[in-house]
């Protein structure tokens, strides 16, 4: 046999083998993938980017959804502006802000010294951690509910128990229809419903922390106080810093507890950002109005969380 016969034998045989990268029916393993990934793309196109588009697109016109045949109108950036310099925007930004802050600042405390101390695993720490995290399985409107009627001055046991300690009488203050205890008693709520969440963040960080790192500071004689700040508070904190993230994002967009517990009030000294956001577009019927101001939301939260995860990821680089 020539080496011209063998050369042609070698090309047909190579060709008539499979090429390992193409499935039974003849489709390659990258069409494979995009037929997998393309519905679900698309899902995503249909429930999140058009929407956020149609939005932003609104928010430029006069567009109001009770009036659906009316002649739409482009009016540029007036919603932007009259939101921007409405001084009841800014005091709904500013109640968001402080229940934000007080809320996460909370729940960060609360959830960290109950992660250090399940930690320990101590005798029945797994029964104690279901019971912990017993708040958080609950859905916002049981919990709205379950706290209106613990809240009532007459018969609500909030009251009653704040009257044993205190010796108050309990009908002599109300939590939810108290201009000055309103915006606290709504913190309250959310803390006791969310820190068990920032407590499973913060107890997953702690137990990711090797232990030949606290052998080898007992063996250089470091306190037990000496090590929880040079050694758990530092590999902890990324984990922290998760936890308000994901708290701090939640609570800027809360509404559904709130609208359960005060709906805003007494008069406006809870109505959080979202709160107003409904009210001009469900009671208004101000679409273009509603759609500037969640443009404005949406740039403000995405604006602080990527900061924000700069920041973390800094931290964790360290």
């Amino acid at each position: 046999m020539t080496l011209t016969e063998r050369l042609a034998g070698m090309t047909a045989g190579a060709a008539g083998r499979r090429d390992p990268s193409r499935g039974t029916s003849g489709w390659s393993d990258r069409a494979l993938a995009w037929a997998f990934i393309t519905p679900t793309i698309m899902l995503l196109l249909a429930i999140n980017i058009f929407p956020l588009f149609w939005t932003v697109y609104l928010s430029f016109t006069n567009y109001r959804a009770n009036r659906p045949n009316a002649p739409i109108r482009w009016v540029g950036l007036q919603w932007y502006h009259d939101i921007l310099t409405d001084p009841g925007i800014w005091g709904s930004m500013q109640v968001t802000a402080h229940f934000v802050i007080w809320s996460v600042l909370i729940e960060t405390v609360l959830g960290f010294g109950l992660a250090w101390l399940i930690d320990r695993k101590f005798r029945g720490h797994a029964v104690w951690t279901t019971v912990i995290l017993l708040p958080m399985m609950l859905s916002p409107a049981v919990v709205g509910n379950f706290w209106t009627f613990l809240f009532q001055p007459q018969i609500g046991l909030f009251n009653h128990a704040v009257s044993l300690v205190t010796g108050i009488d309990p009908a002599s203050f109300q939590m939810l229809g108290s201009v000055r205890l309103g915006p606290w008693a709504i913190v309250l709520v959310d803390a006791w419903m969310w820190t068990p969440y920032v407590m499973l963040i913060c107890l997953a960080g702690l137990r990711s922390i090797p232990e030949y790192i606290y052998e080898a500071a007992e063996v250089d004689r470091a306190s037990p106080l000496r090590q929880f700040v040079s050694i758990t508070l530092p590999m902890a904190l990324p984990f922290i810093m998760l936890g308000v993230l994901f708290r701090g994002i939640e609570n800027f967009k809360m509404f559904d507890m709130v609208n359960l517990l005060t709906g805003g009030g007494p008069g406006s000294t809870t109505e959080v950002a979202s709160i107003t956001l409904k009210r001009a577009a469900f009671e208004s019927w101000r679409t273009g109005y509603s759609s500037a101001f969640a443009v404005i939301l949406f740039v403000t939260v995405f604006g602080l969380a990527n900061i924000y995860v700069k920041a973390l990821n800094k931290v964790k680089q360290r």
